[in-house]
């Protein structure tokens, strides 16, 4: 399947697009907040999703987490399709506003990310699919948005989402609490993370 004017996100500009060999077309698109509402809710309800911290919102709940972010300087959302197809829930921010930066000595240059894929078709994952869109990705938060460092933050209890991160170059850092949030905008509880890092120069030699 092409990314055609017949699919949902073909009128919508990238920040990135990138050809993925053997899989098709990556675009990483804005998140629109209402038109994205039933993927994004329906992802992050899955059992899966469940250190996403958003599987008890509705999905009007889940709009406004989003169109609240949507009007930050400092945080991003962005729903990544490969050939129209919706693949993944990329979210970036600035650690410096971030609570994560209670708990590590930020750099100039850094930038964090939580990545939510999509749930694997019925009929199973491809093999090294996973590690071709992470790639991309990195390619547009390292060298697009010309920054030095990804910081990750996963629950210390995702073992699989730390694991994958360590393969793809990360470096493990300390294991922190995050502290709790509670804004009249947005609430986010304590949350015990495993932090980890990847410098532009280990991923992309620059």
């Amino acid at each position: 399947m092409t990314d055609t004017p017949a699919t949902p996100y073909a009128a919508r500009t990238p920040v990135h697009e990138q050809h993925l060999d053997g899989f098709g077309t990556v675009r990483v698109l804005p998140l629109d907040p209402a038109a994205d509402a039933a993927v994004v809710h329906g992802w992050v309800g899955e059992e899966r999703a469940a250190f996403w911290g958003m599987s008890d919102l509705t999905r009007d709940q889940v709009v406004a987490v989003y169109a609240h972010m949507d009007t930050l300087d400092t945080h991003h959302a962005f729903l990544v399709v490969k050939d129209g197809e919706p693949a993944a829930l990329l979210q970036t921010y600035d650690p410096a506003a971030d609570r994560v930066s209670e708990c590590y000595a930020a750099e100039p240059g850094d930038i964090g990310v939580h990545l939510l894929l999509a749930p694997a078709a019925t009929e199973g994952g491809r093999p090294g699919w996973t590690a071709a869109l992470s790639g991309a990705l990195m390619a547009y938060v390292l060298l697009g948005l010309d920054r030095t460092r990804i910081v990750v933050d996963p629950d210390v209890a995702n073992e699989k989402a730390i694991a994958r991160f360590l393969k793809q170059g990360f470096t493990a850092g300390p294991a922190v609490v995050l502290p709790e949030v509670d804004l009249p905008d947005v609430y986010l509880p304590e949350k015990k993370a495993q932090l980890a890092f990847l410098r532009r120069e280990v991923a992309f030699g620059a």
